[in-house]
C-alpha cells in the first residue's frame, strides 16, 4: 500500500497534518505545483482512505475539561459477545475519547477527559460501574501532559519511494 504514494503525495499528507485548513492553492505554492493537480491528488488520497477526516484540535483546558484519566479495564469474560457489548456501551459515553483493546494486563485501555476529579467519580459511579461485563477498573490520573500529537511521522514512507 505504501508503494502507491509518491513524494508529492507524502508531502501533501505532511502539510495537511500540519494544517488541515490549507487550500490546494497554498499546498501547491509550497510544492511548486499548480492548484488543480494538488486538488486532484487530495481527492484521490481521500478516496483511497489515506485521509480519514479533517478536524479541529480543541484546547480542552480552555473549555474547562482539566482532568485526563487513563483507565485499564478487564472484563469478566472474553467472548465476542462480552467484547462487543463493552465496546458498544463505552462508545456511547462522550467522556471516552479513545478506547483500545490491548494485550497484557488489561483487556481495554480508555482515555477519558472530564472537568475534574469529581467529574471522574461521577462518571465511574453513574456510567462505567453500570457495565455488567466489567471485572476490574484501574485508574491512572494524568498529572501533566508531556506530549500530544495526532501527526504521523511519514519519514518511513519516503525511504520506500523511488
Amino acid at each position: 500500500m505504501k508503494n502507491e504514494l509518491d513524494t508529492t503525495d507524502i508531502r501533501i499528507l505532511e502539510l495537511l497534518q500540519e494544517n488541515s485548513k490549507m487550500t490546494a492553492k497554498q499546498i501547491g505554492e509550497r510544492l511548486n505545483l499548480s492548484q488543480t493537480p494538488i486538488f486532484e491528488r487530495i481527492k484521490k488520497l481521500e478516496r483511497e482512505g489515506y485521509i480519514k477526516n479533517y478536524m479541529a484540535v480543541l484546547n480542552e483546558r480552555k473549555l474547562g475539561l482539566k482532568q485526563t484519566v487513563f483507565i485499564g479495564i478487564t472484563l469478566k469474560g472474553h467472548t465476542r459477545s462480552y467484547l462487543e457489548k463493552f465496546l458498544k456501551k463505552v462508545s456511547d459515553f462522550p467522556e471516552v475519547l479513545e478506547c483500545y483493546q490491548v494485550a497484557g494486563n488489561y483487556d481495554f485501555i480508555l482515555k477519558v477527559i472530564l472537568e475534574d476529579i469529581e467529574g471522574y467519580q461521577v462518571f465511574v459511579e453513574t456510567k462505567l460501574s453500570l457495565i455488567s461485563e466489567l471485572n476490574t477498573v484501574n485508574s491512572y490520573i494524568a498529572i501533566k501532559k508531556g506530549k500530544q500529537t495526532n501527526r504521523l511521522d511519514l519519514g518511513f514512507l519516503k525511504d520506500s519511494v523511488k
